[in-house]
């Protein structure tokens, strides 16, 4: 059983009920969280019995074994994990000046089937757990010695195909007496979950939304991202722009740029059309290569013939600076495979 996945109210009532205190659960928050301790033994200020009853009922402050890791030039890391029932999933810590992310999975596998990602090659396997999510963050913060600043599903899996799991998560990750990561700087990225946009917007919470746009017309999308069929732009673009409205967050939508496919004069003009006067900002991903696949990224000046336009219709828009590609850890490259002879 996890301890890593349960709220402090939670834990509190596991606690009591073996007859402790209710202050032993902040004790334990202190040190899973706040310490980055994982083993039960280690927890001087818990009493030994405690410390055992716990361990015999099975309860872990740890879901995760880090299986081996890659570092690319840049300081991007990809985590290979390994889960309790033997499968595998990936993570991912970006460093920057001002910041350290975390990209998180929030499945093994992926159902969706996009033609562009690597993740879904290897088909769906099952729906992480809280603590399973959790623990990817935690593992590589205490690895890489230094506070998490932001977090991001947008690793393997549709976070919003395991609703609660994430966004349980995502709450233990904000909470005072988790992670204490700003809800603002916290993502969750969706292929177009509509149903589900919905009930994130009525969560009463500053977590960000990015979605996985990627083309400006149905017929492409859904050949893009099949999920497409069930909810087409425009009830796709109708749940952003209310996300939008009732959050008063800025929804980030992902255009990866795929020459000869997305990147015309007619995906520029879609794109105007998607966007205009609503709170959006669009990033623009150069396509990152995966094996057997059709897709080259759009050249440099496309790119910037996008950005330049975009821009001069007040769009507001980046594109976006690639890390980890060579350790197959950027967009799409995520397929829970990791050589290990070449890990740092």
């Amino acid at each position: 059983m996890e301890i890593i996945g349960v709220t402090l109210e939670e834990l509190e009532e596991i606690v009591t009920g073996f007859g402790e205190p209710r202050y032993r659960a902040q004790q334990l928050m202190e040190w899973i969280y706040k310490k980055g301790v994982a083993d039960l033994s280690a927890m001087s200020n818990l009493p030994i019995a405690f410390q055992r009853c716990l361990q015999e009922a099975g309860f872990s402050p740890s879901v995760l074994l880090v299986e081996g890791a890659k570092q690319a030039t840049d300081g991007t890391k990809k985590y290979l994990f390994r889960l309790q029932d033997g499968l595998d999933i990936e993570g991912v810590y970006i460093p920057e000046e001002r910041r350290k992310t975390v990209c998180f999975s929030t499945q093994a596998g992926c159902a969706m089937g996009c033609a562009f990602c690597a993740t879904g090659q290897k088909g769906f396997h099952r729906n992480l757990t809280t603590g399973e999510i959790v623990d990817q963050v935690l593992k590589i913060g205490n690895d890489r010695q230094t506070r998490i600043t932001h977090a991001v599903a947008m690793g393997q899996g549709e976070p919003l195909a395991n609703y609660d799991a994430t966004l349980k998560a995502l709450k233990l990750l904000n909470a005072d007496y988790g992670l204490q990561i700003a809800a603002r700087h916290l993502t969750v990225s969706t292929s177009g979950v509509v149903p589900a946009i919905y009930r994130l917007a009525k969560e009463e919470t500053q977590i960000n939304l990015a979605i996985s746009l990627h083309a400006t017309n149905d017929q492409l999308r859904s050949e893009l991202i099949p999920l497409n069929r069930t909810y087409p732009l425009a009830v796709l673009i109708k749940a952003s722009r209310s996300y939008a409205r009732t959050t008063n967050r800025r929804v980030t939508l992902e255009y990866i740029m795929i020459e000869g496919v997305n990147d015309g004069e007619q995906d520029l003009k879609g794109l105007l059309m998607l966007t205009a006067g609503w709170l959006c900002h669009v990033n623009l991903i150069p396509y990152n290569s995966i094996p057997d696949s059709p897709y080259r990224p759009s050249q440099p000046r496309t790119r910037r013939k996008f950005l330049k336009t975009l821009q001069n219709h007040r769009v507001a828009v980046s594109i976006r600076q690639e890390r980890g590609a060579e350790v197959e850890a950027a967009c799409g490259q995520l397929r829970r495979r990791l050589n290990l002879d070449e890990q740092s």
